[in-house]
Parts: structure tokens; C-alpha cells; sequence
């Protein structure tokens, strides 16, 4: 009679119940699937006239097929026919052999299995092989009742696959179960073996009442999600699904580690902190328990595990910002670490603990981790810290040159060592530098370069390239700057892909969704679409506070709501200056300005503007410095001042043409309407309406129609002084519709920049 722990290993229809026992005490047993494949490779091995390439096709799915999880017959079926249609009539065939007869035929079919193979030396040395032999020594450990149950779970797997039992057939193997549950139970011990009784009661398999996956299976699964997880987001299960089958799988073997760690990794994506803390902790609680012999303070033991299992809690904490309990988290790794000599532990609690500062202390913090790990032999920290350090610089405001210097010495030991996932990060981080610094044809560059690189990762599970952080960063960059060119057509399609690549639940997702949003926003601003903007805001308040509050102070400006726009701006200055958020600070900066324009005069706006520039200036941040000087020329021409102002606006045309957006090119280009005064030559007029007529394109491509109508407006005075009527009247035409279709302006005669 079969004991206890016999039935557990090696019996596949178990009740949904609670199992005391580890089931991973046995590698593999036998299941209706595994006879399946089973049943694949014995007509693989008989069917000798078979084309070359469906040969190798079936070679290559065996593996998975013997290592993934349970399949139900219907998705068996379809992958074999996949790869070869013939096969699935021979393996249909086989299994409705045994299923549909007696129960000999299947005893029949394991005894002539061995001979399919006696011949080939792969029997004795393959995977395959192997597979074989464990499932014939797991067949013939099973007592009678179990070879029987699984005879039925053969039946029942062969039904749910779409070939039902002539409704004789089913009457003839209800009295046979009904027989035989009454010999079981009259003749067999139940004290000896309670499973028993539940297991024949067991109905068809379902996902709430899925039995275990064998270790091998477990730790395949396991392998694969995390590989997947940590490569390409978009092709491992979803979070919910996924914590199911680790749900299972602890369900059978609490201590089974590495499904604890599993659990934290999938419980990260979504962003929940209770479960991904109680994971992490289960998970080196299990492998602390398993080390348990090691000593203490060594290398090896629990030891080791219990530094390594506080520092991961100090960088969950710090991943969800809770700063002062990863502070608290990295002391005490660094205390148990110094106490155990290990070096390493303690460049990892320095690293994390120069994130945890601000300021000059994390900048000192971290040029001494970069120091020690260089010492010790460790590039991967020394690069990770080089590349915050690049970080930090690029906020401080230091020059460019300097900064891809830095990146260029990390990148030679990135290709010397292969470590392309830091190659993705610094490729990534070149081009966010160089959009921050406002040359944006080079950060199309870097970000393309990214994109068409092949990974260095070996290819597995179908994983064409590492859709991480820095792919979704590139895409995002690159939505970005096709948006400021107007090219919206080009905006959808990366957008698509990245929804593609990255779908909503997938933790890299808030990236592409903030970045839809703010252009989106941007585009019903420039259509004159208020009330589309509008829920724009909330979602993207929802995402980042500081920039919803940015875009809704924007949208009470264009309402003419002056007073609750200055109040908003006034809160994102406090917030970004308590980040540090300087590009933000500039931007709030000339909003005000833009308030002072319509409310307390022109002359009120300068110190402001004044101010941004400086600051623009000191952080290099060129972009936002040519933006400030068209306000400040924009500003002076007001004052009454134009040749003041057109020398500013030259200054920095060349940089706005060559790298700014669509609007700043078009803002530059109204440079025409300093010189409207009437002593003005005739060229200078005519040369005045053409660029006038540039600057309208550049506006249509992104149906500004607001500042489109100060266009008109202009070229239809200009046109008036030379003599134009035929244009004249065009532009007024035009002019007129325009203000048909927007609201009235308050004073064309002072248009906005």
C-alpha cells in the first residue's frame, strides 16, 4: 500500500487542501500531460519519413515542453501542430488509444516505450532520455489505485480536448468508478493513506484546483519570469496571473525561497509595498533557515544572507521614498557587515547610502564609493556610481564636455566587461543630457543609437531586445521631440509601440503615459481647446504633482483667471526649489513674467526675467536660455526699445533654428514685427512679411490658431504699407475667419509671444 508521501509525489489529482509535506522531496512524477509528451516522443522515434525542417522544429520545442508547466490538451495540440501538423494525428491517435480501451493499453504503452530507443545512445545521455527514465521509475512506483486514478486523468484530459466518450462508454466507466470506489473503500486502509478517498473524488483539473508543479517545473517557471521580468516586462505573465501561480506553488512548499523572491520582484511592478516587504522578508527567512550550518560571520551562512536581506529592505524603502527607514535599514547592514569583514556588502550600503543624501554630501559620498569599488575590483559599482555622479553634475549645472567625458571612460569598461544593461542606462542618460541642455539632434541621436543597438544579454524565451527602463526613457524622448516639430502622425506610432512594449501594468508604463499626456495637453493649448486640457491636468497631477500643477496654472492663464494661475505658480516655485528642480524654476519664472504682462506692465516682468536667464546660464541649460531671451526681447520691444531687442533675438536665432522646437522657431522668426515702424526702407518691409510668412508655417504645423491670428494681423499692416491689396486682403480674409472661430482677443495691437 502506498504511504502517505507516495501519494503526494507521485499522485497529479490532489485536493485543493492544505499539504504539510515538501513535495519537492522528488524531482518529477507523472502526470496526463508528461504521457502526452510521452506519446510525442515515442511517435517522433517510430515515424521514420519525416520532413527535415518539422524534425527540427519538434527537436526544438521538446525542451520546453518537458520543462514548463502543465499544458491542457487543446494548448498541446496546438503547439505540436505548429510545428508539424502530421504529428498531431499520430499523438491524437496514441493518447485516444489508451484513453478510449482498457486500462492494460496504457500499462501496454509504457512496457514498448524503452524499445523506441533501445538502439540510440541519446536514450542513455540526452535530457530526453533522461526525462523517459524518470518517468518509467516514477510509473512503476505507483501502487495499483494510483496507476488506476491516473488512468481516469488521462481519460478526463483527453475529453476536456475536445474527443467526449460515446455516452455508453461514459455510463460503462461511471459503473467502473462507482465498483471500484467501493472495493477501495471496503478493502484498503484509510488510516493508512487519507488522501486516497479525496483524490478519486477529484473532478477535472481547473485553475483553482491545479495541483503542484514538480521541482524541475517550478524552478523552470521561476527562471523564466524572472528572466523576463528583468528583460522584457511586456512578455512575462501580468501581476495578478503571476501571483496566482506563486501563490500555488508556495501553497505546496512554503519554504521554497525562491518563489518569495519572485513574489517581491512581481509585487514591485504594481507598485505595493505591504507585499513586496512581506515577501522579501519570507524570502530570506527561507534562506537563512536553508543556510543554517554556515557560520555566522562568514562568507557563506546565514550570515551573509541576513546583510544582504537588511540592505534590500533599505533599498525597498528607498524606492518608495521612505528614506529615514531605509537610513535606519542601511545602518544596521553596515554594522553587520563591518562586524564580518565583507568588504562588499559594505560598498553596496555606501552606494545606497550616497542616494539617500543631497547635496554636497552625496556628491562626496559618492566619489568615495566610486574610489573603493575601483580598489576592490568592482566595476559594475564604480561605473554605477560614476554614472550618479554624471547625474548629480548634470543638475548642478556642470558643462557638457565634462560630463561625456565621465560617460565615455565608463563606456569603454562597459563593452570591455559586457555590461549591457549599464551600456543601455549610459546611452539613456546621453541623450536626457543633451535634450536638458537643449540640443536636441543629439539626443535624437543617442536615443535612435539605443534603439537600433542589439542586446548583448543572450536571447532567450523569445526576447528580442531588453525592454527596460532606458528603452522606454529613449521612446519617450523621442515622442517628445517629434511632438515639438509638429510631427504628431510620427508621435502616435511611437506611442503605440511603447503601449505595445510597455502596457499599463507593466512598472515601466508611467513613463509613456506621462509624457502621452503632457503633449496631448500641449496640443489642445495650441488648438485653442481649453476644455479638452482640462482632464489633462488631473491625469497628469495623478502621475507627477509638480508638473499638474505647472499645466493647470498654463490653463487658468490662457482663461484669463490671473490671480489662482499666480497662486499655483507660487506653490510649484516652493516645491521645485525644495527638489532641487531648476529647469522648473526657470519655467515657473517666465510664466510669472507672462502674468506680469497681462496685469502690472511689462517693466515688472524684467527682474524676473533677469533672474531666469542668470539661472539658465549658470546650469548651461541652452534651451531654456534662448526661451528666456526671446521673452526678454519680446519684453523690451513692449518697453518701446526694438533695436535692443532685435540684437537678442539675433544672438540666439542660430541655436533656435538649429535645435529648438517648431514654436520657438516660429516666436524667432516674428523678429519681422520689430521693424514695422513706418521710417523703415521698402526691402526691409518685404523682407519682413516673408519671414512673417515662415514664421506662419512653423505656427500651422502646430495649428497654433491663436498666435496664427497675430500673424495674419501683421502681415495684413505690412501688406497695407507696401501697396498690397491683393494680400492685404488675403490676410485680412484669413484674419477674420480665425477670429470668427476663437474667442475675441483683448488688444491685437500688443499680440502674445
Amino acid at each position: 500500500m502506498a504511504s502517505v508521501h507516495e501519494s503526494l509525489y507521485f499522485n497529479p489529482m490532489m485536493t485543493n487542501g492544505v499539504v504539510q509535506a515538501n513535495i519537492f522531496g522528488i524531482k518529477d512524477w507523472v502526470t496526463p500531460y508528461k504521457i502526452a509528451v510521452l506519446a510525442l516522443l515515442y511517435e517522433m522515434a517510430t515515424t521514420k519519413p519525416m520532413a527535415l525542417l518539422d524534425r527540427r522544429r519538434l527537436n526544438k520545442l521538446i525542451l520546453p515542453l518537458q520543462q514548463g508547466s502543465d499544458l491542457t490538451f487543446e494548448q498541446f495540440l496546438k503547439t505540436v501542430e505548429e510545428c508539424c501538423p502530421l504529428m498531431v494525428d499520430a499523438v491524437k491517435r496514441r493518447l485516444f488509444l489508451m484513453a478510449d480501451r482498457e486500462l492494460q493499453d496504457m500499462e501496454h504503452f509504457f512496457a514498448i516505450l524503452p524499445s523506441a530507443f533501445s538502439d540510440s545512445e541519446a536514450f542513455k545521455t540526452s535530457v530526453v532520455g533522461l526525462f523517459m527514465r524518470q518517468m518509467l521509475l516514477a510509473y512503476n512506483k505507483l501502487s495499483f489505485s494510483q496507476v488506476y486514478k491516473l488512468y481516469r486523468s488521462l481519460q478526463q484530459y483527453s475529453q476536456r480536448g475536445g474527443r467526449a466518450l460515446s455516452q455508453d462508454q461514459r455510463q460503462r466507466d461511471h459503473s467502473a468508478v462507482t465498483t471500484e470506489d467501493m472495493e477501495l473503500t471496503s478493502n484498503e486502509d484509510t488510516s493508512a493513506d487519507p488522501m486516497e478517498k479525496d483524490e478519486l473524488d477529484t473532478g477535472p483539473l481547473s485553475d483553482e484546483t491545479r495541483g503542484p508543479l514538480s521541482q524541475k517545473q517550478a524552478e523552470y517557471f521561476l527562471a523564466r519570469q524572472a528572466y523576463l521580468l528583468k528583460n522584457d516586462e511586456n512578455k512575462a505573465m501580468k501581476p495578478a496571473k503571476l501571483q496566482d501561480e506563486l501563490n500555488n506553488i508556495l501553497k505546496f512548499n512554503p519554504d521554497f525561497a525562491e518563489a518569495h523572491y519572485l513574489s517581491y520582484l512581481n509585487s514591485m511592478r504594481v507598485q505595493d509595498i505591504y507585499i513586496s516587504t512581506h515577501s522579501l522578508l519570507h524570502y530570506f527567512d527561507r534562506l537563512i533557515l536553508s543556510g543554517g550550518e554556515g557560520k555566522s560571520s562568514g562568507d557563506e551562512g546565514y550570515g551573509r544572507s541576513l546583510r544582504y536581506a537588511v540592505l534590500n529592505l533599505a533599498t525597498l524603502h528607498c524606492r518608495f521614498g521612505h528614506y529615514q527607514q531605509a537610513d535606519l535599514a542601511l545602518q544596521e547592514a553596515i554594522r553587520i557587515a563591518q562586524e564580518a569583514n565583507d568588504h562588499v556588502c559594505l560598498q553596496h550600503c555606501l552606494v545606497h547610502y550616497s542616494q539617500t543624501k543631497s547635496g554636497s554630501d552625496s556628491v562626496v559620498l559618492t566619489e568615495d564609493s566610486v574610489k573603493m569599488a575601483a580598489h576592490f575590483c568592482l566595476p559594475y559599482l564604480a561605473s554605477l556610481g560614476i554614472q550618479s555622479l554624471v547625474q548629480q553634475g548634470a543638475l548642478h549645472g556642470m558643462s557638457a564636455n565634462k560630463l561625456l567625458d565621465a560617460l565615455r571612460g565608463t563606456d569603454i569598461m562597459h563593452w570591455k566587461q559586457s555590461l549591457s544593461e549599464l551600456i543601455d542606462i549610459s546611452l539613456a542618460q546621453t541623450a536626457s543630457i543633451w535634450r536638458m541642455y537643449g540640443k536636441s539632434t543629439m539626443a535624437r541621436q543617442q536615443a535612435q543609437l539605443l534603439l537600433n543597438m542589439n542586446s548583448l544579454e543572450p536571447v532567450n524565451f523569445g526576447v528580442q531586445q531588453n525592454n527596460t527602463e532606458p528603452f522606454a526613457i529613449a521612446l519617450c524622448h523621442l515622442a517628445e521631440l517629434h511632438a515639438e516639430q509638429g510631427l504628431y502622425g510620427a508621435v502616435s506610432d511611437i506611442i503605440k509601440h511603447l503601449k505595445q512594449q510597455f502596457p499599463p501594468h507593466t512598472q515601466h508604463a508611467k513613463l509613456w503615459m506621462l509624457s502621452d499626456l503632457k503633449i496631448q495637453f500641449e496640443k489642445a493649448m495650441n488648438d485653442g481647446r481649453y476644455h479638452l486640457a482640462e482632464p489633462y491636468v488631473t491625469a497628469i497631477s495623478a502621475l507627477n504633482t509638480t508638473e499638474g500643477l505647472y499645466r493647470k496654472a498654463q490653463l487658468l492663464k490662457a482663461l484669463n483667471q490671473t490671480s489662482e494661475a499666480s497662486k499655483i505658480l507660487q506653490r510649484v516655485q516652493n516645491l521645485s526649489e525644495k527638489s532641487k528642480n531648476t529647469e522648473m524654476i526657470i519655467r515657473v519664472m517666465l510664466a510669472t513674467a507672462e502674468l506680469h504682462w497681462d496685469s502690472s506692465g511689462f517693466a515688472t516682468a524684467l527682474p524676473l526675467l533677469l533672474q531666469a536667464l542668470a539661472l539658465a546660464r549658470q546650469h548651461n541649460l541652452q534651451s531654456l536660455e534662448s526661451e528666456t531671451i526671446l521673452h526678454l526681447a519680446f519684453t523690451q520691444l513692449m518697453l518701446g526699445i526694438p533695436e535692443q531687442a532685435l540684437a537678442l533675438v539675433q544672438d540666439v536665432l542660430e541655436c533656435v533654428l538649429a535645435h529648438g522646437s517648431v514654436l520657438d522657431k516660429a516666436r524667432a522668426l516674428l523678429v519681422s514685427k520689430f521693424q514695422v515702424p513706418s521710417n523703415l526702407s521698402y526691402s526691409k518691409l518685404y523682407l519682413a512679411v516673408q519671414t512673417l510668412g515662415e514664421s506662419a508655417v512653423y505656427f500651422s504645423h502646430l495649428n497654433c490658431k491663436l498666435r496664427l491670428r497675430e500673424v495674419y494681423y501683421l502681415q495684413a499692416r505690412l501688406h497695407h504699407s507696401l501697396g498690397n491689396i491683393q494680400e492685404r486682403n488675403k490676410s485680412a480674409l484669413l484674419f477674420r475667419l480665425l477670429n470668427q472661430e476663437l474667442p475675441p482677443a483683448t488688444n491685437m495691437a500688443v499680440p502674445q509671444l
